[in-house]
């Protein structure tokens, strides 16, 4: 407990401060760079599960673009994604691209009236 006092009260406690922050933003810094990278990785195996016919990933990457979620935010790659896993039977998959579908048609009329 002495210890702890007397560095406290030392004239280096604000070199060793200033060392802990900047150690722990470099860390913070390194981790999130290490997730992007992953993500950017699923996102790929994403695309190529999707591609041979896997619903789930074909859902799971449309709800990536309509959410923007590690890739760009696509309406249109939303839409094309929930219409395979629709076409192969995944019943939310068709749920969304109903409500999707029915949303840009009120858009329309909105726009044109």
């Amino acid at each position: 407990m002495e210890i702890l006092e007397q560095w406290y009260r030392s004239e280096d406690s604000e070199f060793y401060l200033f060392i802990a922050l900047l150690l722990f933003t470099l860390w913070f810094i390194r981790n999130t760079i290490a997730y992007y990278h992953a993500e950017k990785r699923k996102v790929k195996q994403l695309h190529r599960f999707a591609k041979k016919g896997d619903i789930e990933a074909q859902t799971d990457l449309a709800l990536r673009y309509r959410k923007g979620k590690a890739v760009k935010k696509s309406c249109q790659n939303a839409a094309f994604w929930y219409q395979k896993a629709a076409f192969l039977g995944d019943e939310n998959a068709r749920g969304f691209l109903e409500e999707f579908l029915e949303k840009h048609k009120n858009n329309k009329k909105k726009r044109y009236s």
